[in-house]
């Protein structure tokens, strides 16, 4: 629990009405699963962002940057620490020539779709990730053939002092879903994409043609986080997970996509443990029948 002086604290830095107690994280995941964080602070511009964080790293809070909640799994429990959403400035998206100016907040669809209108192409793999364009680099996402790393010419990031800091494409040392974010104590503020001019009609068709597969193969009318593993080196996550006799294979709520077997999903009444556990039980199934083990793209968040 978060005491009074702390939260008292907190209202000298942000508005007192950015800052909501007890929130439950159900409403901002995409399983829809998750117990109430200790505090939910919308945090508006970099100013209050470089005061905040170097005063939750001081008084010892942990915190963590929600997007779209599209890959987190949050524990039933809750989180005893901060979650900062960034909006207000960091939901801007400038246009200039080929370029793409945009913050961390806003999602990629709305990138892609400024993409579009500005006619211009390189981004229609992003128009169906349901993330924030900040997740989306930290962990450089991607989908048929592209990934953000293809796109991206620098990020501006906010170290845990406050500093601001700007990044290009090698300093961001893009590997397959990670980055030097990943394991950097960095808040992706803004960046910059460099595409090409090409023809909105056949940009409009490549985007729509990436939907339609999309909804033909992914189960897209459950809560998920999307794909829940990465792809091993030489397999395919939902190939194995089906060859180990693990399609539509349930704990609790909790279930392996009958549709796609990569995706574990929330068939209607999910526990955030319920996740939780099949995630672990799919493997350890996977690696004692194929020696693979699966990494999880889905990051845990609270107490399991």
């Amino acid at each position: 629990m978060l005491s009074s002086t702390f939260i008292e604290n907190l209202s000298r830095i942000v508005p007192k009405e950015s800052i909501v107690l007890n929130e439950l994280m159900s409403r901002h995941t995409t399983f829809r699963v998750g117990g109430e964080a200790a505090c939910l602070i919308q945090v508006s511009n970099s100013k209050e962002l470089s005061r905040l964080i170097p005063f939750l790293k001081q008084t010892e809070h942990d915190y963590f940057l929600l997007g779209n909640g599209s890959n987190i799994l949050v524990s039933d429990q809750g989180y005893d620490g901060v979650v900062l959403k960034l909006v207000g400035e960091f939901e801007d998206v400038q246009i200039d020539g080929t370029k793409i100016i945009s913050g961390a907040g806003v999602s990629l669809a709305k990138v892609a779709g400024k993409a579009l209108e500005e006619g211009l192409t390189g981004m229609e793999f992003a128009s169906g990730i349901p993330g924030t364009l900040g997740g989306a680099i930290v962990m450089n996402a991607g989908a048929y053939d592209g990934e953000m790393k293809q796109i991206v010419k620098e990020v501006t990031v906010m170290d845990q002092d406050g500093n601001i800091l700007v990044l290009d494409n090698e300093t961001m040392e893009f590997a397959y879903r990670s980055s030097v974010i990943r394991n950097r104590p960095f808040v992706v503020l803004s960046a910059v994409l460099t595409l090409e001019e090409g023809n909105p009609e056949e940009i409009k068709q490549k985007m729509d043609d990436f939907a339609a597969r999309r909804r033909e193969k992914q189960p897209l009318e459950f809560p998920s986080a999307g794909s829940t593993f990465k792809r091993p080196e030489g397999y395919f996550a939902g190939k194995l997970i089906m060859d180990a006799g693990l399609r539509g294979y349930s704990i609790g709520g909790a279930k392996v996509s009958e549709k796609h077997c990569g995706f574990i999903i929330n068939s209607g009444n999910a526990t955030a443990l319920d996740i939780s556990d099949l995630i672990e039980e799919v493997q350890e199934k996977v690696k004692e029948q194929f020696g693979v083990m699966l990494e999880p793209e889905v990051i845990r968040i609270g107490k399991f």
